[in-house]
């Protein structure tokens, strides 16, 4: 197949934290690459994930949530779902349905709709993709899908269960038709664009989001400090969990450190099958108070560091 007969782009996906835009772009792919937990705001950077459809090759951008900030962290995410839609060919706004019917005076409405109203003063071509419908009454999501497409930002409404993989072909057959002609930019066979130290460190900090409760899992950050690739063909990885205080440290352990090795034990599972290879994982958890400050830690999650306002 030559580059005249090839189409390649970007997607990107945005919308309020939690609306199911890693599910959405995993199931898109046909593979995880963003990881995925129940918690608001898991999502900390623009993650590229790869789909192929037909001739054309779909490069998802699978952005952070958009809200108002209130902390550095926040701000940085913020900034970097925005800045995942400036060279994109096309814009998937994805929205939790039930939550809007729901609360429709909640945050999850409010962040939405100031999405939307970024996005009709930017004039740039953007699809609606009402998640989680299986779960609604028709009579509650007909009347939504005609207040948000009347807002006059949106070219396409899709209804999906991004979780199911219903209606996720139709989107994938969308944006297809939105790539311009052009060479593909990854292989065929690649499904993300991360590196695998960053990879590794996400699939980390899935698995603390999952076993920690409440704003704990917001006060940690996981790094890859040490990558060694054996001659057997397995890989050693050291990796950091930073917290902000002694007593969090203590949580993230456990008792007898049950809990960093339960944690390490799931996330080394999920890390074999994304790289393919035999893992050994050797999880340290420091203290370092003022990491959410700490420019260094935010080139390590692949953030731009933002300025005091």
């Amino acid at each position: 197949m030559s580059a005249d007969e090839t189409r390649c782009g970007f997607v990107a996906v945005i919308g309020a934290p939690n609306a199911g835009k890693s599910t959405l772009v995993n199931a898109l792919v046909g593979t995880k690459v963003s990881i995925v937990t129940p918690k608001v705001q898991t999502t900390r950077m623009n993650v590229r994930g790869v789909a192929m459809r037909g001739a054309a090759q779909i490069v998802f951008v699978d952005t952070p949530g958009i809200f108002r900030p209130r902390r550095r962290l926040d701000r940085a995410m913020v900034k970097a779902a925005w800045s995942g839609t400036e060279d994109a060919d096309a814009i998937l706004l994805i929205v939790d349905a039930q939550a809007l019917v729901e609360s429709p005076n909640g945050l999850a409405a409010a962040d939405t709709h100031a999405i939307i109203e970024n996005l009709k003063a930017s004039k740039r071509e953007a699809a609606l993709v009402l998640n989680k419908v299986d779960a609604m009454k028709r009579a509650d999501l007909l009347p939504l899908a005609q207040a948000l497409n009347g807002e006059g930002a949106f070219s396409q409404v899709f209804m999906v269960s991004a979780l199911k993989g219903d209606g996720v072909d139709d989107i994938a057959d969308w944006c297809a038709g939105r790539m311009p002609p052009g060479p593909f930019l990854f292989p065929e066979d690649q499904a993300a664009d991360i590196p695998s130290r960053l990879l590794a460190s996400e699939i980390t900090r899935e698995k603390l989001y999952l076993r920690l409760h409440d704003e704990l899992p917001y006060a940690t950050t996981v790094e890859t400090e040490k990558w060694e690739d054996r001659k057997d063909g397995s890989v050693k990885i050291d990796q950091v969990v930073f917290v902000q205080r002694d007593g969090q440290k203590a949580i993230v352990l456990g008792k007898g450190g049950r809990a960093i090795k339960s944690i390490g034990e799931a996330a080394r599972k999920d890390m074999e099958a994304a790289f393919g290879r035999r893992v050994h994982l050797f999880l340290f958890v420091k203290v370092r108070e003022g990491w959410v400050d700490d420019r260094e830690r935010y080139q390590a999650m692949g953030l731009d560091y933002p300025g005091d306002e």
